[in-house]
């Protein structure tokens, strides 16, 4: 069989390293999702724009990778995170140009053939370098503001206040920097969001509302900790320079491996799709299964009494499946939904490491290799569980418990 912890359902390939979901976009009737990828080796370096694409949000088909890094060009360090935009009929990829380090990367375009297939960097930066020393800026998300398109950028660095800086792309080969849209000065984002770099922030409408989504960077002693996910509702001032003004907020998901979504805003629809890090893997365990990181389901997003709430995609969960009774091993269900009416405890026989998933009271839990997905009540928590060859698994507890195997 194949590897058992290896998601099958989700957007992920056989092999290599896998982060940040990019590009979000429908087009030619299909879903594409774009995604941070070094498909030579099952760490983060090398980093190209992998790509996959669906008919039904459900059945992925891999896409051949559609930019890696040029030696001796504006990303020969790596062609990190951004978006997709219709730049008039033409697709256009705005992403982080990284030329060395982190800290020197540009904002860049590539335009792309119609079907998506083939893309063309631009010879020079759209953005320059921004900020003193030290600083760093990444993670282009384009936004339109009062009618004008705009871009917003995280920025920030080790020691310094977080910003999400605001830029007129009206010029996709020209974005001009027009200030500050929030910093961590701001008493509500630095209560709720304290970082210093918010990476890949997303500024959305959900539900006629404005959200903020950003991704807590913080360094201790040099070294970076990715610190989860925060969502900021709040209210958009445009102007000379658009403000974000956050009157509440929250945790998106309360998973550790959950970190850097990106939303699409897809008609009065908002799905999003996240990035699963693996848990407690060692060098060894990733050399010998080839890959680590996979996507998330695509959630979709609503503000509900004032939470930001989300639930699997319902086109997930119209997979063909059969029923599950009792226990089941991994070679009869990969992967599997499970629904329950009161508290209980997921349990994988034979895992390694840790197997067991506490649940709430009711909850619809989502596995796939090891990826494990809980929603209920409209929170998600994101964790791993790694299954063997051999393992099984049960639900102890609760309640009605509903399980089915997804195909």
């Amino acid at each position: 069989m194949t590897d058992p912890a290896l998601p099958g359902l989700h957007v992920r390939p056989a092999r290599g390293w896998v982060n940040d979901p990019n590009g979000l976009c429908r087009a030619g009737g299909r879903w594409h999702v774009f995604f941070q990828h070094n498909p030579h080796a099952p760490r983060h370096g090398r980093i190209a724009w992998g790509h996959a694409s669906s008919a039904d949000l459900a059945h992925w088909r891999e896409e051949p990778i559609a930019m890696e890094p040029v030696p001796g060009g504006l990303d020969a360090a790596g062609c990190w995170s951004g978006c997709l935009v219709m730049d008039g009929t033409t697709p256009t990829i705005c992403y982080t140009a990284v030329p060395d380090a982190p800290e020197n990367a540009v904002g860049r375009t590539a335009t792309g053939s119609a079907d998506l297939s083939a893309w063309t960097r631009a010879g020079r930066p759209s953005a320059e370098r921004i900020g003193p020393p030290g600083a760093c800026t990444r993670d282009p998300f384009a936004v339109r503001i009062g009618g004008r398109r705009c871009i917003v950028q995280g920025h920030g660095g080790p020691g310094r206040t977080a910003r999400v800086l605001v830029h007129d792309a009206t010029d996709l080969s020209d974005w001009r920097l027009l200030g500050t849209l929030l910093d961590g000065r701001d008493p509500v984002a630095r209560e709720l969001a304290p970082a210093d770099v918010w990476e890949c922030p997303n500024l959305v409408r959900i539900d006629g509302r404005w959200v903020l989504i950003v991704s807590l960077l913080r360094t201790d002693g040099g070294r970076a900790l990715l610190a989860g996910v925060r969502w900021l509702r709040g209210e958009l001032a445009d102007g000379p320079t658009p403000r974000f003004v956050p009157h509440e907020g929250g945790t998106v998901d309360a998973g550790w491996p959950f970190y850097a979504p990106q939303v699409l805003v897809d008609g009065e629809r908002a799905l999003m799709w996240g990035w699963a890090r693996e848990l407690d893997r060692d060098e060894a365990w990733l050399a010998g299964h080839g890959w680590a990181g996979t996507l998330t389901t695509p959630r979709e997003l609503h503000l509900r009494d004032g939470r930001l709430v989300s639930a699997p995609a319902a086109e997930y969960l119209a997979h063909r499946a059969e029923h599950l009774d009792g226990s089941w091993s991994v070679a009869e269900a990969p992967a599997f939904a499970v629904t329950t009416s009161g508290p209980g405890v997921l349990v994988c026989a034979g895992a390694e490491g840790p197997g067991r998933v506490e649940l709430p009271g009711r909850a619809q839990v989502l596995v796939d290799g090891s990826l494990v997905e809980v929603f209920s009540d409209g929170d998600c928590r994101t964790t791993r569980v790694y299954p063997t060859a051999a393992s099984t698994w049960r639900v102890l507890g609760g309640g009605t418990v509903s399980a089915r195997a997804l195909r």
